[in-house]
């Protein structure tokens, strides 16, 4: 297939990137290169006759249809979104902006596309989302397809938004679409301004470790390869209309979290003395901070066959390894705005 991926070179887009031209598939990367976006992240890509690279913004139409008449896919994978809940919080218009005007313009720019086509039953028009907007779970319980939506946050409204449109653009419009939605990622290139990335940075700097809260809270964690792969079974095999949680099986509370990274660290780049784990500082919490997220990934399981093959301790060393020998892609990424400071505090 060729296909068009919407914020490649992104963390989760440019492991899709990746994994996609691996398996032999044609790639268009459309980026808009905001402050997030890297494409040190689709180097290893880069020069492959199967790549090419279209910088441009999703809200913009006219550019999304001369990307259409150029390279004329056969599928398309957004993941263009602004990202980080901290942000939206100090921001909310940025998220609002892209996530659901831009959504838009890429669902009517597909739809004109495909229409154009002959409204062709092969074409799919795969959108990437997450768990957070199904709001918060008690102590027991886990999100499934058809959890009701309760988004907490600017940017999970954002993404609740986006999910509507595209379902709307299916039942009105018959465009081919599948959603999923996806448990916290983490691994290489993952973005410095997210929690284990900044945990492993700061440790090796000496600075404080800093938890949010009592660091109670809860998250499901999915190394970001696993999810490539499930995506991209998804795009090809997933049912038309339908949407699939992807999960990692793999909960554990911010502070348990730390605490492993701090003992691997210790492990792989002891200190002189004592242990990272000393280094943790509690911080004030992020206003209205949700207490557990925990995906139910019953469906693309029994559907699709997939479930996750990277245990977390396993993940989590890699992850630590990998941010340990690529000092030279992380280092000028924390001079980038707002990389380091606390954000989202509120009013």
């Amino acid at each position: 297939m060729k296909l068009l991926v919407t914020g490649g070179a992104g963390f989760i887009g440019s492991a899709v990137v990746r994994l996609a031209v691996a398996r032999g598939h044609d790639v268009v990367n459309l980026d808009a290169l905001t402050y997030a976006a890297c494409l040190g992240n689709v180097a290893s890509v880069a020069q492959s006759p199967l790549y090419a690279f279209e910088h441009a913004d999703i809200r913009d139409r006219a550019a999304l249809d001369g990307i259409f008449a150029a390279h004329q896919p056969d599928a398309v994978m957004h993941l263009a979104a602004e990202s980080h809940v901290d942000r939206s919080i100090d921001g909310p218009g940025d998220f609002v902006s892209t996530n659901i005007s831009g959504t838009y313009q890429v669902l009517e720019a597909s739809r004109a596309y495909w229409q154009g086509r002959g409204r062709p039953q092969d074409f799919r028009f795969h959108h990437i989302s997450t768990d957070e907007v199904f709001g918060a779970l008690g102590p027991v319980g886990q999100f499934t397809e058809t959890t009701p939506y309760d988004p907490r946050s600017p940017y999970a409204a954002s993404k609740a938004a986006s999910d509507h449109l595209v379902r709307a653009w299916y039942h009105t419009y018959g465009l081919p679409v599948v959603l999923s939605n996806c448990s916290n990622n983490y691994g290489p290139y993952h973005f410095p301004e997210k929690l284990i990335p900044v945990i492993i940075l700061n440790a090796i700097a000496g600075k404080a470790l800093p938890i949010y809260g009592d660091g109670s809270n809860v998250r499901d964690w999915l190394y970001v390869e696993d999810h490539a792969e499930a995506l991209l079974l998804v795009l090809g095999r997933g049912a038309v209309g339908r949407s699939y949680n992807i999960g990692g099986e793999n909960e554990r509370s911010n502070l348990e979290l730390v605490q492993s990274l701090c003992a691997i660290l210790d492990e792989l780049r002891p200190k002189a003395q004592g242990s990272y784990a000393d280094q943790i500082t509690f911080v004030p919490d992020r206003p209205g901070h949700d207490a557990r997220y925990a995906i139910d990934a019953t469906r693309i399981r029994a559907e699709l066959g997939w479930r996750p093959s990277v245990t977390l301790e396993e993940g989590l060393r890699r992850t630590v390894a990998w941010y340990l020998a690529h000092e030279a892609w992380w280092r000028p990424l924390l001079a980038r705005d707002g990389v380091g400071q606390r954000l989202g505090v509120g009013a």
